[in-house]
């Protein structure tokens, strides 16, 4: 089953197809009574960043976002279908021979009437190339920024009645989660319940996975996220945007043996009971602390390291520190971790030592570094999953954003 999957719900215009092959249910106990495992091929994986455009403003802005999507959704499908070995050229006779290529084109303009510069394009391109030999679509529906989610679902929605395609919906955090069957050995049924925690750009949440498709939220952050306190951050010490890469990349430097700046910023919610989560503190304390630092010490590389380093730690504190605490408390045999955040290689480090450390009998689910970051792959199989699970199609002209999708 060959699958193609969009994903535009930040900053990153991504598609990506991947090939399904062997057991449908890998997570569940029937695996063993499969007659091979399941198998996923990533057939091409493309993902145009937006970084340079927003590198200016320290964030993204949602309009400017919509409008690169709308520009690069096809040359960047061009890529996935060429990378695929899935695109060929439309021969004239199949033009002529097919009687309503009229009344699509101009469906196509209604479903797309929202995104003008891809309506003036689309035309051109389903002209040119042939149906591609795809079983599926999966589009990102949320959570994430509307005027974005809006573009790739509408592209998504004017393909799939061109083509005639079936098409499924996606949970932006479930995909993140979904990721992890990428090169693992499977979950089975004795591997839960399981702890899952997702910290990226615009979520940080704790959930607990009772079994495959059953989720309980048991905290979140109530104002920033993990991913938005570096970007903050970052930009009050005057680093790059992304923020995550500019800290992590500074704190690397930072020798710990080196003492000369004392510096400690608070973990905020880090010994509450809850499973909650908040950042604001963490950034209002840097915001601080850098408004009173002299002009001398802020262009002092190790102090702006050193300043790096602790904010780095505090935000893997409170995260490892709330997850083994839910893992405890539910008596879990396995932790799950997604989002971009999770590519940052102390907090992968740090994870592993305290899991074995505290709870050596569980396992721990950890997406290629290259899979943690918003991509189409994640997209791809968590639209097979939900495709299977649902076992049909949904109706492109019912599907919808939902900007603050939740995953129960």
């Amino acid at each position: 089953m060959k699958i193609l999957a969009i994903e535009t719900s930040c900053d990153d215009t991504c598609i990506s197809i991947i090939k399904a092959s062997g057991n449908p249910s890998p997570l569940l106990a029937e695996l063993r009574r499969a007659r091979k495992k399941l198998h996923f091929d990533i057939l091409s994986n493309i993902v145009s960043s937006q970084v340079e455009i927003h590198k200016k403003w320290g964030g993204v802005y949602p309009t400017m976002a919509k409008r690169e999507h709308q520009r690069n959704l096809l040359p960047v499908l061009t890529r996935a279908l060429k990378q695929s070995k899935l695109i060929k050229i439309s021969n004239s006779q199949f033009l002529i021979s097919n009687k309503n290529l009229n009344s699509k084109c101009q469906k196509l303009k209604k479903i797309l009437e929202r995104e003008k510069y891809l309506s003036k394009k689309i035309e051109k391109f389903l002209k040119k190339y042939q149906k591609p030999k795809v079983d599926l679509i999966a589009i990102t529906i949320g959570p994430g920024l509307d005027p974005c989610l809006w573009t790739g679902v509408n592209f998504a929605r004017a393909i799939a009645f061109f083509w005639d395609i079936p098409i499924i919906t996606v949970n932006h955090i479930k995909a993140h989660i979904f990721v992890n069957v990428i090169n693992k050995k499977p979950l089975t049924k004795k591997d839960f319940p399981a702890v899952c925690l997702i910290v990226s750009g615009g979520n940080t949440q704790v959930f607990l996975m009772k079994d495959f498709g059953k989720y309980k939220i048991l905290g979140e952050t109530r104002d920033d996220a993990a991913g938005e306190c570096f970007d903050k951050t970052a930009r009050i010490l005057g680093l790059d945007y992304p923020g995550g890469p500019a800290i992590a990349r500074e704190a690397a430097k930072y020798k710990i043996q080196d003492t000369k700046y004392k510096i400690q910023f608070p973990r905020p919610m880090i010994n509450q009971k809850n499973y909650d989560f908040s950042f604001s503190g963490l950034k209002t304390a840097v915001l601080y602390k850098y408004k009173k630092t002299t002009k001398k010490l802020k262009k002092d590389k190790k102090y702006i390291q050193a300043m790096c380093a602790e904010i780095q730690q505090a935000v893997i504190d409170v995260s490892i520190k709330k997850t083994i605490k839910a893992a405890v408390d539910y008596k879990i045999k396995t932790i799950i971790l997604g989002g971009g955040v999770t590519a940052n290689k102390e907090l992968r480090k740090q994870f592993k030592e305290k899991i074995k450390k505290d709870i050596p009998d569980s396992k721990l689910y950890i997406p290629d570094s290259k899979l943690c970051t918003d991509n189409a792959v994640m997209v791809a199989i968590a639209g097979y999953f939900r495709w299977k699970k649902i076992g049909k199609s949904e109706n492109w002209q019912d599907i919808k954003t939902a900007a603050n999708l939740k995953i129960c």
